[in-house]
């Protein structure tokens, strides 16, 4: 078609609703538009390039040894039933009714649909391994949808899962899929890195997040130049005290209470009475799994709130309001401290083990404590790694210091297990005729979010750079068509 004939409705002006690069431009060069919160039609151009990546995804995962299905978008609530996932999911999974009241949701995800269908077909170790992937669309009711295609409430999502006779089996089929994406996402031109990850809602024993580097990028990587180690902030492991000053540990002092009059917050606090946010140690209270517990940690760290539901063995945790506050403290927010705090279990970051001479809340309005010293003056029940990684801790492989680069999740690879096998029953037979569980993994790439990546990494002042090649000279001898890429 003619490009005259095309439909490319460019915008002179950055959009309001814009926030990312990726996001204004996909608008401004009529690739995109907004249909509702999250949700976009692809235009002529958008289509192209997502078609691109498609293309590629298809190459390297059928190299793989992958084999392509189609899904339905909405499946029955007796499957997540069957994984408990139907209630565990939360609001992002979008329920509705037939005109039979049966329940049905769109799907976020697949791997109670591809696990039914492999237990009912797959039965035999012959027909072991397996891997079945999909390029479907997919919802999520996200709370807050914004960036464009980063974060939308419906989008294209490859999908692919694994079903292997045993662990080893299941290691080799990861390792495969795990290449795969490294040669993707170098075959559409991104600087990507693949970094260690939370599990979440898919579940699993461990998984691998493959992160494009670009300022804009909404998620945290902790980074050893020493020795390659990445992982994402709310997966690093932490085992010092991340920062804390060197020399010698400075003489105990007594402890003693001092008015801080409307200083709540750590930068109020630390100012007023002139010391670090390194020696104040922040108490936070959290409900997890219907229970109060109290959070210890250093004044300029974050809690990690993935690490402590995984800590605390719980599946619901929230911060709890002012009101609970008050009433287990005595005192209003920002005035929580350890000292007294009854009938709360203490769970202190690693951080604060060998902290002395630290800074409190006094569990009374305007007041702290000053030259307070864990194990004499209050005594956590347990110390853990609940917090988030910050620049210059500790490499937990080489104890390097580790630095902070953004990323932008384009693929994640899960190391599942029997999670699903085990709940849905997807079992097979043996050579000696004996039932056994498949070992499954499952593989996601965000088809738009790729796309949008890309152009993350290769824009300037004018707009989206076109990475460009030079084709080779045709001649009989040479006819090779030129290496395939996103633009």
């Amino acid at each position: 078609m003619r490009q005259s004939q095309l439909l490319i409705p460019t915008l002179r002006e950055d959009p309001g609703e814009a926030e990312i690069v990726s996001h204004r431009l996909m608008l401004r060069a009529g690739m995109i538009r907004k249909v509702a919160a999250g949700i976009y039609t692809y235009l002529p151009l958008g289509l192209r390039v997502i078609r691109k990546v498609e293309r590629i995804i298809r190459e390297e995962l059928n190299k793989a040894g992958a084999q392509e299905v189609l899904m339905p978008i909405a499946s029955p609530a007796e499957l997540w039933l069957e994984t408990g996932r139907w209630d565990f999911y939360g609001k992002e999974l979008f329920r509705f009714k037939d005109r039979h009241e049966r329940d049905f949701c769109l799907g976020p995800t697949h791997e109670e649909v591809i696990t039914d269908l492999v237990r009912r077909e797959v039965r035999s170790y012959r027909q072991l391994p397996a891997n079945f992937y999909q390029i479907q669309t997919k919802f999520r009711d996200e709370i807050r949808p914004r960036f464009g295609l980063m974060r939308g409430r419906e989008f294209i999502m490859k999908d692919a899962y694994s079903f292997d006779a045993d662990e080893a089996g299941a290691k080799e089929s990861y390792r495969k899929m795990y290449e795969a994406y490294k040669t993707v996402f170098s075959r559409c031109g991104l600087t990507f890195r693949p970094v260690e990850a939370d599990t979440g809602l898919i579940g699993g024993t461990s998984s691998h997040e493959f992160m494009v580097l670009a300022d804009t990028g909404e998620e945290g990587i902790a980074v050893c130049d020493a020795c390659d180690y990445a992982a994402n902030v709310e997966r690093a492991e932490l085992v010092g005290a991340g920062g804390a000053s060197a020399g010698p540990p400075p003489a105990i002092k007594e402890k003693r209470r001092v008015p801080t009059p409307g200083k709540k917050t750590v930068e109020e606090v630390t100012a007023f009475l002139k010391v670090p946010a390194t020696r104040l140690v922040k108490t936070l209270l959290y409900r997890a799994d219907g229970k109060t517990v109290a959070v210890l940690i250093r004044g300029d760290h974050e809690v990690n709130e993935i690490k402590l539901k995984k800590a605390l063995g719980a599946t619901d945790l929230v911060m709890v309001d002012a009101a609970t506050v008050e009433k287990l403290t005595g005192a209003p927010v920002g005035f929580a401290g350890p000292i007294g705090l009854k009938e709360v279990p203490l769970i202190a970051d690693l951080s604060v083990r060998g902290l002395v001479n630290v800074v409190v809340g006094g569990n009374a309005a305007d007041t702290h404590w000053v030259d307070a010293t864990p194990g004499r003056d209050f005594t956590p029940d347990r110390y853990a790694d609940v917090r988030s990684a910050v620049v210059g801790d500790a490499c937990p492989r080489c104890t390097k210091p580790l630095r902070i680069v953004r990323g932008i999740e384009v693929g994640h690879v899960f190391m599942l297990g029997t999670k699903y096998s085990e709940k849905m029953k997807a079992l097979y037979l043996d050579k000696q005729g004996q039932e056994r569980m498949m070992v499954m993994g499952c593989y996601g790439i965000g088809v738009g979010r790729t796309a949008a990546a890309a152009i993350e990494q290769n824009h300037d002042a004018k707009g989206v750079r076109v990475r460009s090649w030079k084709r080779p000279l045709r001649s009989r001898r040479n006819s090779k068509k030129p290496e395939s890429r996103c633009w």
